[in-house]
């Protein structure tokens, strides 16, 4: 199966389309990690046995993971994430030319860091994009119009014939999947541009953040994130939350948390509550 395939089906088994990020802060991690077990692995192998269960996917963000030993916690972090039966969207917002693209690309291969999907800039073209592109069985997110108050300073500005930057994007995403293997990234801070965007690109799944510490509208995320696609049996895209999950259990008491058991089961019921309130707007 390809990418949205099997994300499709994991919709489906876990009736969740929530994305759970990764994205393991130094600054913010229990004090309970202890600093010789990898401690970016150890507690994002603790929030996946809390949330695996309503989580379609995981997204890891590839900053988190520089530095001493992050290679390699984010290596574990992907296997133990599909041990658990959860496909893996890696943010890396990879673009380049040439043998750098290619080099990049290996974050897909099963010798690299075997995962599922990536996200994708698209600012240096087609030919920068075409090793992500070219793999069939990979999940390919390409950013449109993200969810950060800055991003209209770019993806706003007005072409030549009236369209904005952003629309061009969604337009030659479109054209460049000929392997039914492409997504955008839209965020919910902007529903506007979800529902316009939605309806320029009917086929190609969302990938959309903000919902959490960003406070997104998750109504249209639902609505205008998931696409129809006749091949596949439910609407299928995926909405993000990050922090508003994974460091729900700092509101139990910090990261200083006596309890580790209730600090993950925080974390757990976060995502919870998020996938109730996504399939309320999935149900309408």
């Amino acid at each position: 199966m390809d990418f949205f395939e099997r994300l499709a089906a994991r919709i489906d088994a876990t009736e969740s389309v929530v994305s759970v990020g990764l994205d393991p802060d130094p600054d913010r991690l229990p004090e309970h990690l202890s600093e010789k077990d990898l401690p970016r692995w150890a507690f994002n192998r603790r929030v996946i046995d809390a949330t695996h269960e309503h989580a379609a996917a995981y997204k890891p963000n590839a900053a988190f993971y520089e530095g001493p030993d992050g290679w390699r916690a984010l290596q574990e972090t992907i296997a133990y994430a599909h041990g658990k039966g959860v496909p893996v969207l890696l943010d890396a917002k990879r673009a380049d030319i040439g043998n750098t693209a290619r080099q990049y690309a290996t974050a897909l291969d099963e010798d690299g860091l075997d995962a599922d999907a990536i996200t994708v800039n698209p600012y240096l073209g087609r030919d920068s994009l075409e090793p992500f592109l070219q793999r069939e069985d990979a999940g390919v997110f390409v950013l449109c119009r993200t969810s950060n108050p800055g991003g209209s300073d770019l993806q706003d500005l007005e072409l030549a014939d009236g369209e904005a930057l952003y629309e061009r994007v969604a337009a030659l995403a479109d054209l460049w999947n000929r392997n039914d293997n492409v997504g955008l990234v839209v965020g919910a801070t902007a529903p506007e541009e979800l529902e316009a965007l939605r309806e320029q690109v009917p086929d190609l799944p969302f990938l959309v953040p903000g919902v959490g510490a960003q406070g997104g509208d998750s109504e249209a995320a639902v609505e205008h994130g998931l696409a129809e696609r006749p091949d596949l049996a439910t609407r299928v895209g995926l909405v993000n939350s990050s922090r508003g999950i994974i460091f729900a259990g700092e509101e139990a008491g910090g990261p200083g948390e006596t309890d580790p058991d209730a600090y993950y089961r925080a974390a757990g019921d976060a995502a919870k509550r998020l996938k109730r309130r996504l399939n309320r707007h999935r149900d309408t």
